[in-house]
């Protein structure tokens, strides 16, 4: 049998077994050509042969002439990979164009097949997912997530040894689920652990991971140049901020302070207590009062920087701002237009392959990132690795990754500050009234305008991720913040006596910071949290909209952040390359109080008109559902105003509460709903 989708499963499982070993439970065996063996292994092929010729299913790679990876082997197979560090996203990059170069997916196998033994797992890892997802003919191939094929980095270790114990010694049917306990990094006496249940939640870091994997920063040209990128790094890191900030409220907590002194100690401490998979060491820890000075990696000769060339290549950001342009290199300069101009600066600012001058304007987002990764060994001499904050998969877990993105995002409210407040026009739908807003419990055990949140227990599968494991199915049991679906029930009154199209935009706000005092608009607007955005036509008369929680254009099911994918469950023609980018369901709406947390629900219709994309989009089909903070694949953003609009402005002096801006307006109301907290927790059915 030559299967190259299941070749690619088993590409993807396993990943530091060597790929000739049986793979899901011993039925499936890759054949490859005696010379695709590593030195290790090529003396003993026959043998290899022999003991695995018995296995069911036989999945035969092609030969072809050996891949000249050396440039890629720069990074030791053993070592550190770290996509916050040029050099290794420049040699990730060139392996993706690589990959994206093979003539067909049984090209591809073979290259990738010879490649995997002998690089760094992570990097391949990332090449390959990044390659499938791109690819137009591997649309059909399910793509791990990095939960399955690295769980140490999401899970504390010391859990595994007891998984493996169970897997080893319990037959598949008797198996029970292990515990990861909620608290772990750090005892209750620290005052952020309040907020590890949001910074450490499985979901959420996924989600981070994977929107880079959609949106990566070096690569092939045709996958990193995406419609309005560099906004989407803005607003998605945007709204990764606000919503930690209204956690913090929940907690009577201050917003994280912006880390725009680099000079200053850093108060927060943090130990992650996680296993970097490719070295199986633990990220370095970061003590109490750290303090940045520089980073200077003689592995990574792009690692290197001072604070002095970091605040320089700030101020020409700021300066950038201030003068309404951006110089390319070759001094054009480059207009900061209102449309367009956020993007130019998210992709100057990430310092993806799509900034315009990378000498000038440097590499301040991913400096940042190592800069405080490495602020317990920056020069190597102990030859440590990163901490969480240094890795995309494990940055949120850190506090300082807010305090990083408040500074981040403040830099581009300088920009937005200077644009002109939204006209009426703009802003308005003349005919079309919101008569009435609310939302309510699906299953009604809660008043009109009471959501209701609470922890659950559910499962996830790491078999797949455990190297020299036991094989089947090994369960985890972990505990996170949910809520109970909700529907919102919105009556629409369109007074023309033709059907007019709108697209409904609901946002959440808090209104009262963590010490209980209310906030002030223009400091409230830019703590809104976007719910959900979808399209609506509006027949003449009233109009009752009934939208489910679970429809949201922001985030996925549970069953696509977690679900376990194998070849049992591979699909025929579904797409995979955009269906898993996206908040988690689970974690849509904050924690609330246990007395009940009153938020601002925002409700606008605008005129489609203006809003309209030329699209062929359907958010019910071919993983659309996400749109919000992923876009669509192969397509424009499906949305022309900014992202974030209309709160992404400021709004004229006399606009002082939420009910002012939304009685402006016959399109737009208000509504205060309560969010409660109940310290229960049930198990997922």
């Amino acid at each position: 049998m030559s299967d190259y989708r299941t070749g690619f499963m088993c590409l993807m499982t396993r990943p530091r077994e060597p790929l000739f070993y049986p793979k899901y439970g011993g039925s499936t065996f890759m054949v490859l050509p005696e010379h695709f063996l590593t030195d290790r292994y090529r003396p003993i092929a026959p043998m290899i042969a022999e003991r695995y010729s018995s296995t069911p299913n036989h999945v035969v790679v092609g030969s072809i002439d050996p891949p000249d990876f050396t440039y890629a082997m720069e990074i030791p197979r053993n070592g550190n990979y770290n996509q916050f560090s040029p050099k290794h996203r420049n040699i990730s990059g060139k392996l993706i164009q690589d990959f994206m170069n093979a003539s067909d997916p049984e090209h591809l196998l073979s290259m990738a097949s010879y490649a995997r033994d002998r690089l760094n797992p992570l990097m391949f890892q990332y090449a390959l997912t990044i390659t499938l997802l791109h690819r137009k003919d591997t649309q059909d191939i399910p793509v791990l997530s990095l939960l399955e094929t690295f769980p140490k980095r999401f899970v504390d270790p010391l859990l595994f040894p007891q998984l493996e114990e169970e897997g080893f010694v319990v037959d598949q049917p008797q198996r029970v689920s292990i515990e990861v306990p909620m608290v772990y990094t750090a005892s209750e006496e620290v005052l952020e652990q309040r907020l590890a249940y949001f910074r450490e939640d499985i979901g959420i870091n996924l989600h981070h991971w994977h929107w880079h994997i959609i949106y990566p920063a070096d690569g092939p040209k045709e996958i990193v140049q995406k419609d309005r990128r560099g906004e989407l790094f803005y607003y998605m890191h945007r709204q990764i901020l606000v919503r930690y900030i209204a956690e913090r409220f929940c907690h009577l907590m201050p917003p994280p302070t912006s880390l725009d002194n680099l000079r200053e100690p850093i108060p927060e401490a943090y130990f992650p207590k996680l296993l970097n998979s490719a070295l199986n060491r633990t990220y370095s820890a970061r003590h109490e009062n750290a303090v940045v000075t520089h980073v200077n990696r003689p592995d990574d000769e792009d690692s290197v920087a001072t604070i002095l060339e970091i605040e320089n290549w700030i101020n020409r950001f700021k300066d950038a701002i201030s003068h309404g342009y951006v110089v390319a290199e070759g001094g054009k300069r480059m207009p900061l237009e209102d449309s367009t101009g956020i993007d130019l600066l998210g992709n100057v600012l990430e310092n993806s392959l799509m900034s315009p001058n990378i000498p000038h304007y440097g590499n301040i987002h991913s400096m940042l990132h190592s800069l405080i990764g490495f602020v317990h060994d920056p020069d190597n001499k102990y030859l440590e690795g990163t901490g969480v904050i240094g890795d995309i998969a494990t940055s949120m877990r850190d506090p300082i990754f807010y305090r990083l993105h408040a500074f981040v995002d403040d830099l581009f409210e300088d920009y937005k500050k200077k644009l002109a407040p939204y006209t009426a026009k703009e802003l308005g739908y003349p005919g079309v009234t919101i008569e009435d807003v609310s939302v309510q419990d699906i299953n009604g055990k809660a008043a009109v305008n009471r959501l209701l949140t609470f922890w659950q227990r559910s499962q996830v599968d790491l078999g797949v991720g455990l190297d020299f494991g036991p094989s089947g199915h090994v369960l985890a049991t972990f505990t996170h913040l949910q809520h109970a679906p909700f529907v919102y029930r919105i009556n629409v009154m369109n007074d023309s006596q033709r059907i007019r199209r709108g697209t409904v935009r609901i946002f959440l706000a808090p209104i009262y910071d963590g010490s209980g005092e209310a906030l002030p608009f223009e400091q409230q607007r830019r703590y809104v949290i976007e719910l959900d955005k979808f399209t609506v036509a509006l027949t003449p008369g009233m109009n009752n909209i009934v939208r489910r929680s679970e429809e949201s254009s922001v985030t996925i099911p549970f069953e696509r952040t977690f679900r376990r994918q194998d070849i049992s469950t591979m699909p025929g023609t579904e797409s995979y390359r955009y269906c898993n980018c996206g908040w988690p369901d689970h974690m849509l709406i904050p924690q609330g109080s246990p007395h009940g947390l009153p938020y601002d629900l925002f409700v606008m219709i605008s005129d489609y008109k203006q809003d309209s994309v030329m699209v062929d989009f359907d958010e019910y089909v071919d993983c659309n559902d996400s749109h919000s903070y992923c876009g669509l694949r192969d397509k424009f953003y499906p949305d022309r105003r900014a992202m974030g609009f209309p709160f992404d402005r400021v709004v004229p002096k006399e606009i002082t509460h939420m009910e002012a801006f939304t009685q402006s307006f016959s399109n737009m109301q208000r509504a205060v709903v309560e969010i409660r907290f109940t310290n229960t927790t049930i198990s997922k059915v």
